[in-house]
């Protein structure tokens, strides 16, 4: 059986902003601390001001896609106003 170590609630924290924050994978931060990716799900997983990391990252991805596209939306429209 593996030993289990804690980890220091200011390092936990450094790996969940890099994730929330700096776009790292969690199987990468995993990597890069020696943590499972469990582990990292799990801290991801707890809620903090009622709302979870998890949610928060799935709202950040969906913001990102949102802006593409309107970004799309936006050229097709100007390119479609020049060609009158």
């Amino acid at each position: 059986m593996a030993k289990q170590h804690r980890v220091a609630p200011d390092v936990k924290e450094q790996i969940i902003n890099r994730i929330k924050n700096d776009g790292v994978t969690v199987a990468q931060a995993a990597a890069d601390h020696g943590v499972s990716e469990n582990t990292i799900y799990g801290w991801i997983a707890k809620k903090v001001d009622g709302v979870s990391y998890s949610e928060i990252i799935k709202l950040k991805r969906e913001n990102a896609q949102l802006l593409q596209l309107v970004g799309e939306i936006t050229l097709k429209l100007s390119e479609t106003q020049k060609k009158k």
